[in-house]
């Protein structure tokens, strides 16, 4: 390896981890915002310990949820795979807001590489922690707009809409590239992979397309169904475990459906 393609890799690095932090602050900031502002008057208020201890609670299920991914060969090339962490997230975005979720996920990502490491130059672990806060953030806002069965469905219907077509843009737009330089494979033959699987896919276009867009769609449905069945039955515990750090007026708020 000569110096400049060192010199390239650096920077290559460098700038990703660039992105990676104004990205994850971004999405931090408009949450704090979301709370701050139009859902002030919905959000549960509870003890700092209790919100991090739920927060951790979940934060671990969901890294082990997240270690247990698996590709859907028919569909996508195999270094895209479907995970059920977002599933702890969403339950704890929906009982303390968008904030709440976005911290979940990230101790997700962070435990999962504590754990298991990458595979993927680390662009698929920061691909699963922005598009997996386009589904939790929105659903989460919309959800406690106003605590109903109607707005749970209808926010996650959102998120789900939200991801597949956020992710199939910041796929194509720089997920793809990113890969292809961090992990050293043309790009080339990264759609060859998708042309294997489905002959439709000729560019990065038709591949996030027939690929990342139905893969993003299938995972929010799950998630959605998922969310919907269990998070009556969660909630009771995490309100419970929270109970002493909260006012009797924000337990009967947060009990709501």
């Amino acid at each position: 390896m000569n110096i400049e393609t060192l010199i390239q890799q650096v920077r290559d690095n460098l700038q990703f981890l660039l992105v990676c932090v104004l990205v994850v602050a971004a999405i931090v900031a408009a949450a704090k915002i979301a709370e701050k502002t139009i859902l002030k008057d919905t959000v549960i208020r509870i003890s700092r310990t209790k919100y991090i201890t739920v927060c951790g609670m979940l934060g671990a299920l969901a890294a082990i949820l997240h270690i247990f991914d698996f590709p859907l060969l028919f569909l996508a090339p195999e270094f895209y795979k479907l995970d059920f962490g977002e599933l702890p997230a969403m339950i704890g975005g929906f009982f303390l807001g968008p904030v709440g979720a976005v911290i979940i996920e990230l101790a997700k990502i962070l435990l999962k590489l504590v754990i298991k490491g990458t595979s993927t130059a680390f662009v698929g672990d920061f691909a699963n922690f922005v598009i997996g806060c386009t589904l939790l953030v929105p659903a989460s806002i919309v959800y406690h707009l106003k605590k109903t069965k109607t707005n749970a469905a209808a926010g996650l219907a959102v998120g789900t809409v939200v991801m597949a077509v956020f992710g199939t843009a910041f796929n194509a737009v720089y997920l793809l590239p990113a890969f292809s330089a961090l992990y050293g494979m043309p790009l080339d033959a990264i759609i060859g992979m998708g042309t294997a699987i489905n002959g439709n896919v000729n560019s990065v276009f038709t591949f996030v397309v027939f690929t990342v867009f139905p893969l993003n769609l299938i995972k929010g449905a799950l998630v959605s169904v998922l969310t919907m069945l269990l998070y009556k039955r969660i909630s009771l515990f995490l309100h419970n475990l929270a109970a002493d750090g909260m006012s009797r007026r924000t337990v009967r708020r947060a009990q709501r459906p």
